[in-house]
């Protein structure tokens, strides 16, 4: 798989452009898979994988039986700034 925590990918089609996470996949990402390993990270801490369409369900999987799997956001709203308020 591509560097999870990256959301970039250098080398694609479009240089700089978000792309899944998924092993030899260039399609752009829609999907944020946040994830941590309890046995390596503090319970606050969230790694990050990329999933296009296609690939969400898989990588969501793989992370799940592992019990990593934290949550599944969209691409738009994982970057979209929190308001207060919210």
């Amino acid at each position: 798989m591509n560097s999870p925590d990256s959301l970039l990918f250098p080398g694609s089609a479009d240089d700089g452009a978000t792309v899944c996470s998924a092993k030899g996949c260039r399609s752009a990402a829609v999907w944020v898979l946040a994830w941590n390993n309890p046995k390596l990270h503090t319970p606050e801490r969230r790694k990050t994988w990329l999933a296009c369409e296609e690939h969400r369900e898989h990588l969501s999987q793989f992370l799940g039986v592992r019990g990593f799997l934290k949550d599944v956001v969209t691409l738009e709203e994982w970057e979209s700034p929190v308001t207060e308020g919210d």
